[in-house]
């Protein structure tokens, strides 16, 4: 954060927030997506005050192909609930970073160009770090920090297809997978991992000559969803076509959203998987925090270099080498 600013309380943070400041919400979540330890309990301490208001949002996870048209795909889905249905709307989108310089693009503000200038949008890029092949590790309290500055729909874009699609769907209520026909990943291009996750799959650019091959791509995409066992809430993933450019077919998209949500409620499902979802969430913090630091054990510190040459040279195994650096984070206690 800049040092011009004065640092902001912990009450301070979290009034803003409840207020509405977008402000005060971007920088708290400068201050979550932080590395300095310093801010680490300053963090925490705001995410409890605001987590009473938090939980209201409809939670939206969108990922797909590169070129599926994600970004136009919500800033057209993001006008319709402004302008349309009088709502507001957030988005937290993980840019690719650089696995080298930790650089990243951020250029998804000027790829939603109605939403970046709309008061009843927030759209906040994050750089994806390479944690969790895409998403990253601060996505969840964000969402948390803009639910309860009142964005009432928050959306998570993904990076692409990959491991991320894991990730989104451990933290949203509704997976969308966007894809395109023409470009090879109707079926092959497409994991059946993925598949097995989405709540619904929109074939996009469906729109002049296109649009027969998005229908026969729609078609294939059906019939290798039945393919898998219904879900165990017993919702059935459909598939739509649409184009994102033209606005066709987007705010039917969103009714399908609604209509999971209302399945999800009605059933007693939606509560349960945020239940479990907020504790898979403390699992994995706890698994980074241990990560770090066993990183910055002085001990490990020390010692990684050489048993890592040694392992290279093929001069001990992984096994024995992992087994001594544990030992040394343990302080020689058996792991």
């Amino acid at each position: 954060m800049s040092p011009s600013r004065p640092r902001l309380t912990a009450a301070q943070y979290a009034d803003g927030i409840l207020a509405g400041h977008r402000v005060t919400l971007a920088r708290a979540i400068t201050l979550i997506e932080s590395e300095l330890p310093a801010d680490a309990d300053l963090a925490a301490d705001v995410l409890d005050r605001i987590l009473p208001h938090t939980g209201n949002s409809r939670r939206i996870g969108i990922s797909g192909v590169p070129g599926a048209g994600k970004s136009t795909f919500i800033d057209t889905l993001g006008m319709h609930l402004i302008r349309d249905r009088g709502e507001r709307i957030a988005v937290l989108s993980v840019d690719p970073s650089s696995p080298y310089s930790g650089g990243s693009i951020l250029g998804d503000k000027t790829r939603m160009e109605r939403l970046a200038v709309d008061d009843n949008a927030f759209i906040r890029p994050s750089p994806a770090r390479g944690h969790l092949g895409g998403v990253a590790r601060r996505t969840r309290p964000a969402m948390l920090l803009c639910e309860a500055a009142g964005f009432g729909n928050v959306i998570v874009e993904t990076v692409g297809v990959g491991q991320s699609e894991t990730a989104v769907r451990s933290m949203t209520d509704f997976f969308l997978l966007l894809t395109l026909a023409g470009a090879g990943d109707e079926l092959q291009g497409i994991k059946r991992g993925i598949l097995e996750m989405v709540d619904c799959v929109a074939v996009n650019k469906a729109d002049g000559e296109n649009k027969p091959n998005a229908m026969r791509a729609r078609a294939e995409l059906a019939d290798a969803l039945h393919l898998f066992p219904a879900a165990t809430t017993g919702w059935v993933p459909p598939v739509v076509v649409c184009s994102a450019l033209a606005g066709d077919g987007v705010s039917q998209i969103w009714d399908i959203a609604l209509s999971h949500h209302m399945h999800l409620e009605a059933g007693g499902h939606l509560a349960a998987q945020r239940r479990q979802q907020s504790l898979a969430w403390m699992h994995e913090l706890i698994a980074i925090g241990l990560e770090d630091s066993f990183q910055h054990h002085p001990a490990v510190k020390q010692r990684f270099p050489e048993l890592e040459q040694r392992v290279r040279d093929g001069q001990t195994s992984s096994f024995a080498a992992a087994r001594e650096l544990l030992l040394l984070f343990l302080g020689g206690q058996q792991p």
